[in-house]
């Protein structure tokens, strides 16, 4: 790949560091490298329009994935509008038939952009990519488009017709987020892996009971999560059938823009009884008033005052999987967002309830952690036993 002066590059990260005030990067260096002025200019436009942090943290990492992509194939940056070849050719090197790259080296990517993507971190697939991904990326790549204004060739019908081709030849089954679900009794050895008094026992103790209760929260959601989004409730009963239950503590989550949400959505969810106990706890010993609410701490037990990536909470939960005798290799943080409506399933809650406090808008979705629950409780795999 072309090299860039040290100038440059410190430019830039001067520029990503300046966005990072509204979409915190966590591969700021690398992307640097990576994107040019243009395209740095081009997301803090968008930032600037107000499109949704998570829209932007994809678009950025795709932007870079494509650059880095197109460098090792072509040996010059991305154009703008990409013609149809070069559209082509991304699919053609991302989407390849197994069985006729045992046959022929040359079928697929070309080994050189492969070692070069992989070198930078960029390419950790042994095969061909996932269909979604694929898509995304050329998603990604029009939306960039369009925002400069230009028109590309990505309704071609040659395209259309590769990518469906393409998709026939590299079927793969697909691979669920988290192999297994983080449900209330996994949760419940994760939690004891952090019951200590540190810092980062604290921290990691609210993390998890947060984004479990608060109806399974995306990892991106977690850390993008402020204190200025949360609200003190007045007090609920315990039960709510009996007005004489104790009260428990209430707070309201503010998640404005989601993954599922529309712009002028501003969606919230309630966090009942320990896990604002949990939490509360955490944002007083770590003496955090304001900014984000899920922060990094050192070696030393300083609390950064920068937020935790999504990347890292992924990397907390598997850390706790293992200090509880879990397989780390089974479970992720998208586990707590599975874990949570296979929990309310078993637990007999209506699927329309658990989708008021999860957002899933899919209820195919929401429905399949719920048919996976009936099956199992159920009496149609039982006739023999």
């Amino acid at each position: 790949m072309t090299l860039l002066p040290s100038t440059t590059i410190a430019s830039r990260v001067e520029e990503l560091d300046a966005l990072a005030a509204i979409l915190p990067f966590d591969r700021r260096d690398q992307l640097a490298t990576l994107l040019t002025d243009d395209d740095v200019a081009t997301l803090k436009h968008l930032a600037g329009e107000g499109m949704g942090e998570n829209t932007l943290r994809a678009l950025a990492s795709d932007l870079g994935y494509l650059e880095a992509w197109c460098q090792l194939a072509t040996g010059a940056s991305l154009p703008w509008p990409a013609p149809e070849t070069l559209l082509l050719k991304f699919v053609a090197h991302h989407l390849w038939d197994p069985v006729k790259r045992a046959e022929d080296a040359t079928h697929g990517m070309p080994a050189n952009v492969e070692l070069g993507l992989r070198a930078e971190r960029l390419l950790r697939a042994a095969g061909p990519h996932a269909p979604g991904t694929v898509r995304r990326r050329l998603t990604s790549w029009s939306i960039l488009t369009r925002w400069r204004g230009l028109t590309g060739a990505f309704a071609a019908p040659s395209l259309k017709s590769a990518l469906r081709l393409a998709v026939r030849a590299s079927i793969r089954p697909r691979q669920r987020k988290s192999k297994k679900p983080v449900t209330v009794d996994i949760l419940a050895k994760l939690l004891q892996a952090c019951a200590g008094d540190r810092l980062v026992d604290l921290r990691d103790h609210a993390l998890l009971l947060t984004a479990f209760a608060s109806g399974g929260r995306r990892r991106t959601e977690v850390a993008a999560l402020h204190v200025e989004d949360l609200t003190d409730e007045e007090p609920v009963s315990a039960d709510p059938a009996d007005k004489d239950s104790p009260p428990l503590p209430c707070l309201s989550i503010r998640l404005g823009r989601t993954k599922t949400t529309i712009a002028d959505d501003d969606e919230h969810v309630l966090l009942i009884g320990r896990p604002v106990t949990a939490l509360k706890r955490w944002l007083a010993e770590a003496q955090i008033k304001d900014g984000p609410v899920f922060r990094r701490i050192d070696q030393w037990g300083n609390v950064d005052p920068r937020a935790l990536t999504p990347q890292s909470i992924n990397l907390i939960l598997k850390a706790r999987c293992e200090q509880a005798g879990l397989d780390p290799a089974l479970f992720s943080a998208h586990g707590l967002r599975s874990g949570y409506l296979t929990e309310a399933a078993n637990r007999g809650i209506s699927l329309p309830e658990a989708m008021q406090q999860s957002l899933h808008r899919s209820v195919t979705q929401a429905a399949s952690y719920y048919n996976n629950a009936e099956r199992k409780n159920g009496r149609a795999a039982r006739l023999i036993v």
